[in-house]
């Protein structure tokens, strides 16, 4: 009878000091691969300590006698033992290992693999519903959820003005007495006579008094009283960051309600919008989510239904007619630290101010804010600025536009304190400034 062919990796058929030996040695390895990891191959080095592997004439094969009548029934019926095949298993745990590092680097399916270890299959179990408010499909923290949350808050704005000019566009409820904040260029021309129209998310129909009104900032407030539509939720706009999760909601080109998404793509934009004389400065957070014509003072919200931004403009392609293109995934909203300070002040007052430093820039001149001039008795003739010097920062912060200058002052309160690094005649010099106020 020819013995059978040695396969690679299987065990030792004879190993000296007999089979007990063997069965030892091979308890022992087996102990010493599991029991504790070892470098390179040093524990299978120890497991025949003073011996050598078995050679090829050492590795004899002997067919077991025949099997007698009974034998060959017993076995029939009873099933084989698993047999011992230690070497075998080690081949194994190496082919393991290695099957391990080609999916880590392939595709770090590191997961995956871990779950072939179960000895059961994976089943899948229902769960405990994982969504907020009404409906349990909804998970929390995603797009619609937010979705679900903030809807309700935003309206939409219809505007006619008394020259028979109009605008839509949209706003949010901030608080319990039916004030609604949007942009500015929303309401303005209702501004010397017209009417306001808010449309809620179930459809209903209200006239909105323009409450006050802030080109500077281009910001607005218009009240509906007993509006069904609950506030809103503030978050902070100063503790975003470049790359997280945002949602925009609003009514652009007429289509109330609805949501896009993206990220917040920048931080400190300084963003010139308006017309018609009312210009406005917007130390903006840059977005992709998909703003349009419409979308002007909707919310711009976190994941968690936190408003951060007043969404109010976006970048066009050069020699576009306006409003005739749409967005481009350059899209801009007013910080919602700045709008509220600024809502406050015009619910209070129908006004709100900003600061000055009392001096004119250059707005064609680049590389810094070239100073044209200087108003007398202003902060910046107190703080000795002359015709021709270019600032370069305010607090630390780079300028390299007259447009960066305005931004960056807007963003403080007046009677606040700020120090320019400026160029007198290419020589570098500082100055601190006390904000003066101004009505706009």
């Amino acid at each position: 009878m020819t013995p059978p062919p040695v396969q690679a990796g299987s065990a030792p058929l004879a190993t000296p000091g007999g089979d007990a030996a063997y069965r030892q040695a091979e308890r022992s390895m087996t102990q010493r691969s599991f029991g504790r990891p070892e470098t390179g191959d040093q524990g299978f080095r120890q497991v025949y300590p003073g011996q050598a592997w078995p050679t090829a004439q050492q590795q004899s094969y002997v067919p077991p006698p025949p099997l007698d009548w009974h034998q060959q029934q017993a076995r029939a019926y009873t099933p084989a033992p698993p047999p011992k095949t230690g070497g075998n298993r080690t081949i194994l745990i190496a082919a393991l290992v290695s099957l391990i590092v080609a999916l880590i680097a392939g595709a770090g399916a590191a997961a995956t693999v871990v779950a072939l270890d179960r000895p059961d299959p994976i089943t899948e179990e229902p769960g405990p519903a994982i969504g907020n408010g009404a409906d349990p499909k909804i998970r929390s923290g995603s797009v619609s959820a937010v979705a679900q949350t903030l809807l309700p808050s935003v309206v939409q704005l219809k505007v006619e003005g008394a020259d028979d000019s109009n605008a839509t566009g949209s706003g949010f409820v901030i608080d319990t007495s039916g004030h609604i904040l949007t942009n500015n260029h929303v309401v303005s021309a209702a501004a010397s006579g017209g009417s306001i129209q808010v449309v809620t998310q179930k459809g209903k129909s209200a006239t909105a008094r323009l409450v006050g009104r802030s080109p500077a900032y281009d910001l607005a407030v218009v009240q509906v009283v007993g509006i069904d539509a609950p506030a809103v939720q503030f978050g902070r706009s100063d503790l975003a960051i470049v790359g997280q999760d945002v949602v925009a909601i609003g009514s652009p080109l007429g289509l109330a309600g609805t949501v896009t998404s993206g990220i917040v793509s920048a931080k400190n934009r300084p963003v010139t919008a308006g017309g018609e004389g009312e210009t406005s400065y917007i130390n903006a957070l840059q977005t992709d989510a998909a703003i349009n014509p419409g979308n002007s003072g909707g919310p711009l919200v976190d994941m968690n239904a936190r408003v951060i931004g007043v969404n109010s403009a976006i970048a066009t392609v050069r020699g576009a007619e306006e409003g005739s293109s749409g967005n481009i995934g350059l899209g801009f909203a007013i910080p919602i630290d700045q709008a509220r300070r600024t809502a406050q002040q015009l619910i209070a007052n129908g006004k709100a101010s900003y600061p000055v430093i009392g001096a004119e820039v250059d707005m064609r001149y680049e590389g810094g804010a070239r100073v044209s001039r200087v108003n007398a008795g202003s902060p910046a003739a107190q703080a000795g600025l002359r015709i021709g010097d270019v600032v370069t920062s305010i607090n630390n912060q780079p300028v390299d536009s007259a447009e960066a200058l305005i931004v960056a002052i807007r963003t403080h309160r007046p009677g606040e304190s700020v120090r320019l690094d400026y160029q007198r005649a290419g020589k570098p010099r500082q100055a601190t400034i006390t904000l003066g106020q101004q009505t706009g």
